[in-house]
């Protein structure tokens, strides 16, 4: 992860990095699965692929998680908009988004996913999710 750690979280909740998705970087909880959706948003945009594996359900964590970009591929991340937070159980929820990004010169896309998350001893966790 770089050193250079951003004033404005790069999740686009208006909030300060320190004080919305940094703590969960540096090991805090998520409070719910829409905080560690953003927060996992983040990473990928800091390029924190520890954190994203450790906020990956081991039932569906990749064994390796490169976030290195082949050259003239590199992905830039533009924005990202929570559509939904759905708490379908105690310990389970699904959150919609849609991220934008750019990947080498290209256009902007947009990825839209439909994620599960559970929680485990206090802990929320990304299961998998239906990108469209």
């Amino acid at each position: 992860m770089s050193k250079l750690l951003p004033k404005d979280c790069p999740c686009d909740s208006g909030a300060p990095y320190a004080r919305c998705c940094g703590p969960l970087h540096a090991g805090a909880p998520a409070p719910d699965a829409k905080a560690l959706m953003r927060s996992r948003y983040s990473a990928y945009v800091l390029g924190d692929a520890d954190y994203l594996r450790t906020s990956w359900h081991v039932s569906t964590r990749p064994a390796d998680l490169s976030l290195v970009d082949a050259p003239g591929q590199r992905t830039t991340w533009l924005g990202l908009k929570v559509e939904s937070h759905t708490v379908n159980g105690e310990d389970t929820a699904e959150v919609v988004f849609t991220a934008r990004l750019r990947v080498g010169g290209g256009s902007a896309q947009r990825m839209h996913e439909r994620s599960r998350f559970v929680r485990e001893g206090g802990h929320w966790f990304y299961v998998d999710g239906d990108v469209s």
